[in-house]
């Protein structure tokens, strides 16, 4: 059977150089789909891109308007191409409209120096933290097992945080391994900071999403089953807060790093 992550980034050639995706009712959100799907969508619309070369290293996606069910249109365009990356634009169109804006840099893998400055946190591993129980409200939520360590969604004003931090381990809900376009829709994994710090889940929505791939496709393709995410703002106010979130391997390797400009009422 195909994984429904798979179902929900399926494209289909339309003859005239863009691609067709269709939304899945597992992926759904408040408004439209779950954020995280269409950044994988945008992804793979380069990813399957005649012209692509090298391997993802940064997506930014800006989302104009929430996608209805059913159909839209994705137009990856090379803007650039050097020696070491590639530069690209994408759009999602639907009955005329444009949706959704982005860039994507694609970077061909060298041997350097590296080293990882952040450090893995300090938490107990996936087995002894217990997952979310019973069904969530929202579709895409049941997609994937969530097991959190620390800052869960309040129950109400009362239980308000003095930080937005969240630790949690996660997993698809359905067994898939990790690849880029499923690394990009971790990266939107975490309910919006805003919920943390005043208990209370006023309308909220990213207006602009972006992702550094910091691992290549083998090391995506060895990691196990659980990834590690860790989120917090920076500042709220005027109607927008800030996240920047990290997604680590159980092994503790650095897979991506994440920030989103977030919308709230």
């Amino acid at each position: 059977m195909t994984h429904s992550f798979d179902e929900a980034i399926a494209l289909t050639p339309d003859g005239s150089g863009s691609v067709t995706a269709r939304t899945h009712p597992d992926w759904a959100n408040m408004v439209g789909p779950y954020g995280g799907v269409t950044a994988a969508v945008a992804l793979r619309a380069v990813l399957e891109h005649p012209e692509v070369q090298g391997r993802p290293a940064a997506l930014t996606v800006n989302y104009l308007a929430p996608i209805a069910d059913g159909e839209y249109t994705l137009t990856a365009v090379p803007v650039r191409t050097n020696r070491s990356n590639q530069h690209w634009t994408i759009t999602a169109t639907q009955e005329g409209k444009t949706l959704l804006t982005g860039t994507a840099l694609f970077a061909q893998v060298r041997e350097t120096w590296s080293d990882t400055e952040a450090d893995f946190p300090q938490v107990p591993p996936p087995a002894e933290v217990a997952p979310r129980p019973g069904a969530l409200p929202l579709p895409w939520l049941n997609r994937y097992e969530m097991r959190v360590i620390d800052g869960e969604i309040p129950e109400g004003p009362e239980q308000a945080r003095a930080d937005s931090a969240t630790q949690q381990w996660f997993r698809h809900a359905e067994p898939r391994g990790w690849d880029f376009p499923a690394l990009a829709s971790a990266c939107d994994v975490f309910f919006p900071r805003i919920f943390l710090r005043t208990g209370e889940r006023a309308p909220a929505g990213t207006v602009s999403f972006t992702a550094y791939f910091h691992a290549g496709a083998e090391e995506l393709a060895a990691q196990g089953e659980y990834l590690l995410g860790v989120a917090q703002g920076s500042r709220f106010g005027h109607g927008l807060f800030d996240q920047a979130a990290q997604i680590w391997g159980e092994s503790g390797d650095l897979l991506a790093t994440t920030h989103q400009l977030v919308y709230y009422k």
